[in-house]
């Protein structure tokens, strides 16, 4: 025991480094399995590279970017006292692994979706198999990364800054630490929202294109060879949900421990650790959270073509939160100490706490873990309640669909706005439950509980997108009925799994986003953030626009470079004789090359808003202002997220259930027919909603706290601590906790 008590900072990488080995005999094995015939091995191969030459163009303007940016941090970095140029190489490691986790996840996709055709072949088992084994090399990849590299940073900085200079745990030098460790976290996720704009920019286009010439106009299916889009469709699939998604879910977890890290420093915890158990616990969390997640993907598996393929996911995943749920509370049991404790900020001058503080226990602690895991499930069945085929809100929207295209839009619309009534009352309760047991750290650690199990997450979340890509070459290569079927069936099943991530993963964010925000006020000196005063009100309102500007943008973007790509599609039908009669190949790579120049343009001014508009506010009206606009970006970028997401999801699925026939008042309507068309206009409006400005917003949130957290000590002048004392600093510039709110 005094063993892990003096290394377990040591062991932390150790974790992902684990991940990363079964990873790597994930890869292994699906990359054995058979890749089918020439023509499916061909279609495949356009998939990769259409998906390779958008990340080689993406990652060069990202580069310039990370470059500059990593110069400015550097250069601020030797303005004050409390931050260090050593931020930029920081910045740059974030910005790297990232960039890393989602190539990993991209090329696994590209070699498992015909693998996943192949195996359709055979059984439905053997096809989710490899299917999920692709995503599940996500979710490894992912969190290992992420594991590395955050618990490697930081033994590097807690022995830089901490331990060789006898600095104190709560003191300015375990500050000036994790000051330069947030620069990992603005790393990941600066290039996580511009993976997922510009992912998702380029995946819609190309499903809008198809969807208007290809199924509405020529009347062929989705996935027909002959429409010159469809390739730019399936790559998309991989650049938007799975690329954009593995850079989001790895910003996601690296902000989400960080900022519990930060919390952490401000506890007074009289541990076997030398006081840093708070600070080490997210990430230790992390690391059980990724071996349970193995153990989950383990389970999921099925024996014949009737099995469940949704109950088999359900498996895996309860299987990993209930045993990271059992894990946690052994390890709070041993890291934390067994007496109460409290905030630097609520001691006197002589280091007595201060009457009326808040005090909590590590029991506190793990129910706060609880409290997230609770949130996290429930965010994600409500999710599905609003989503998945076969209830009220899709149902509703099927039937308005029955009197035309415009009752359709009515219905989603009104659907996802009521989706967000439940949620933010879980939220609400989350929020008030969890500080209720630990404080502020509390819903931080909440949140670091919630997504503890990422790489289960992201391994359920990304096979979705695989299958989706099977089910297209099985299409295009014009495979026997009962392999589409089998392909269809685990599409399903990835479309309602697509949905449900997505609310897990704007939970996360609104819990990871007010332990940011809370972290930043402290550190940015502030008492109180009093709305009202004029211009902190008028920060508040600014903020809760900035989400709307900034989905308009998205939104924009797409519907412009769909434009184009229906033009495309239009022109190759009309001046390439022979397309319709399969005796001509379409001009595939044009489609490719319309979505990959739209998405990297169109991605910079929505990413440039995300990162100049807090340094812009904070330097010109100061931090209170600042902290005005990020509670209105927060709220504003939580209520649109979901909206966006549900409301995209459901008209999908009233689409996808008239695919396979819908009764309304009596008479059943299938493809083609009039209401399934409606179903389809309101399918390409939702596009952009659930898989472009829905998922960033989630991003947003978090990027926008980050910047402020990073330039926090510059707009208090370094000034945030006051001298080491013998045990632990005293913060004289605190948050003011108002025990009527």
């Amino acid at each position: 025991m005094d063993f892990l008590n003096n290394y377990l900072i040591y062991l932390i990488p150790v974790f992902g480094l684990v991940g990363i080995l079964f990873m790597a005999i994930k890869s292994a094995w699906v990359v054995k399995q058979d890749a089918g015939d020439g023509d499916m091995a061909q279609l495949a191969g356009y998939i990769a590279d259409g998906a390779m030459a958008f990340l080689r163009a993406e990652w060069k303007i990202l580069s310039y970017f990370v470059v500059v940016a990593g110069i400015l941090l550097a250069w601020s970095g030797t303005t004050v006292a409390t931050s260090s140029p050593i931020i930029a190489i920081s910045f740059v490691c974030g910005a790297f692994l990232s960039a890393f986790a989602g190539f990993l996840g991209m090329r696994i996709a590209t070699k498992a979706n015909v693998r996943t055709t192949q195996a359709a072949r055979t059984s439905l088992a053997q096809a989710l198999k490899v299917s999920f084994t692709g995503g599940t090399v996500m979710g490894l990849g992912v969190a290992g990364l992420a594991i590395i590299g955050l618990g490697s940073l930081f033994i590097v900085f807690y022995t830089m800054y901490v331990k060789n200079t006898g600095g104190s745990v709560n003191g300015e030098a375990m500050a000036k630490a994790l000051d330069v460790l947030a620069g990992f976290s603005l790393g990941a996720e600066s290039i996580a929202l511009f993976a997922r704009v510009g992912g998702g920019i380029y995946t819609k286009a190309a499903d809008v294109g198809a969807d208007l010439v290809g199924k509405v106009e020529a009347g062929i299916p989705e996935d027909d060879v002959r429409n010159p889009a469809t390739i730019a469709d399936n790559v998309g699939d991989n650049v938007g949900d799975v690329a954009g998604m593995g850079a989001d879910l790895f910003g996601s977890y690296v902000a989400t421990m960080l900022a519990t890290m930060v919390l952490g420093r401000e506890i007074v915890s009289h541990d076997a650790f030398g006081g840093i158990a708070p600070i080490l616990l997210p990430m230790v969390i992390a690391g059980m959270g990724l071996i349970f997640s193995i153990v989950g993907a383990a389970m999921v598996r099925i024996k014949n073509e009737t099995d469940s393929v949704q109950n088999a996911l359900n498996i895996g995943n309860w299987a990993s939160i209930i045993l990271t749920a059992i894990a946690t509370y052994f390890l709070v049991q041993w890291m934390l100490p067994n007496d109460s404790f409290h905030m630097v900020r609520d001691e006197d001058a002589a280091g007595a706490v201060k009457a009326g503080s808040l005090v909590f226990t590590k029991n506190g602690v793990f129910m706060s873990i609880v409290v997230g895991l609770v949130v996290g499930t429930l965010m994600s069945m409500i999710t599905e309640y609003y989503t998945a085929m076969g209830k009220r809100p899709v149902l509703s929207i099927i039937r308005q669909s029955s009197t035309g295209h415009a009752t359709n839009i009515i219905g989603g619309l009104a659907v996802g706005m009521e989706s967000t009534v439940l949620p933010i009352l879980v939220l609400a309760s989350g929020i008030y439950g969890s500080y209720h047991f630990a404080g502020l750290y509390g819903v931080a650690i909440a949140a670091a509980g919630m997504m503890a199990t990422t790489a289960m997450q992201l391994a359920i979340d990304a096979f979705g997108p695989i299958a989706d890509n099977a089910g297209g070459i099985a299409e295009m290569s014009r495979l026997p009925e009962e392999v589409r079927h089998r392909t269809d069936n685990l599409d399903a099943v990835g479309n309602t799994t697509a949905a449900t991530g997505k609310g897990f993963a704007i939970a996360s964010a609104a819990l990871t986003s007010l332990a940011l925000f809370a972290a930043f006020v402290g550190v940015a000196g502030i008492e109180h953030i009093d709305i009202y005063k004029a211009d902190v009100l008028a920060g508040l309102f600014v903020g809760g626009m900035i989400p709307f500007i900034f989905s308009a943008l998205c939104i924009s973007a797409v519907g412009r470079a769909a434009m184009a790509m229906v033009e495309e599609v239009r022109r190759q039908f009309r001046e390439i004789p022979g397309i319709m009669e399969y005796k001509a190949k379409p001009e595939y790579e044009k489609c490719v090359a319309i979505s990959t120049k739209a998405s990297i343009r169109e991605m910079v001014a929505p990413g440039l808003i995300a990162l100049i508009t807090p340094v812009i506010i904070g330097f010109a009206f100061g931090p209170e202002v600042l902290g005005g606009l990020l509670a209105g970006v927060t709220v504003s970028g939580v209520l649109m997220g979901i909206f966006q997401s549900n409301a995209g999801g459901a008209w999908d699925n009233a689409k996808k259930s008239f695919e396979k026939g819908c009764l309304i008042n009596g008479e059943m309507y299938y493809k083609k027919s009039e209401p399934h068309k409606a179903s389809v206009t309101g399918d390409t409006v939702g596009d952009p909603f659930k898989d472009t400005s829905g998922p960033s917003m989630n991003i947003l949130i978090k990027l926008m706290s980050i910047v402020s957290l990073v330039i926090a000590p510059h707009l208090n002048n370094g000034q945030r601590l006051q001298k080491e004392q013998p045990q632990h600093s005293v913060i004289t510039h605190v948050i003011k906790v108002d025990k009527k709110a």
